[in-house]
């Protein structure tokens, strides 16, 4: 699960920025991950009570956005998203399509007190 050393980068990144800004209190985290990503958002949640526990973000509450993995396809240029539509463009039913989103993870939001 590679997902526990990520968090860990997560809570070091925002510990980082909080230092910087002369933040004392944490009281939200919001991350943005791809459907398509290798992260899965249920381990993130698991993972973030342990790798907070201690920490400056101990007491934040953490939100996950899922971003969808929408492809353009190159045959018709229509948007579709990829996992609904299994390969296929709905639209003309050709498997030729370009990656839009849904790789993503992203500290979208830092929220302090």
């Amino acid at each position: 699960m590679h997902e526990l050393g990520v968090v860990f980068q997560v809570v070091k990144t925002v510990e980082t920025f909080a230092e910087k800004n002369a933040l004392t209190k944490i009281d939200k985290i919001v991350l943005q991950i791809g459907e398509l990503s290798s992260m899965i958002p249920k381990y993130i949640e698991s993972c973030y009570p342990a790798a907070v526990d201690g920490t400056l973000l101990e007491n934040t509450k953490l939100e996950i956005e899922i971003l969808p993995g929408n492809v353009l396809c190159r045959e018709c240029s229509k948007v579709y998203n990829l996992l609904q539509n299994k390969d296929e463009c709905p639209y003309c039913k050709e498997n030729n399509w370009e990656l839009l989103s849904g790789k993503e993870f992203i500290i979208k939001e830092i929220v302090a007190c």
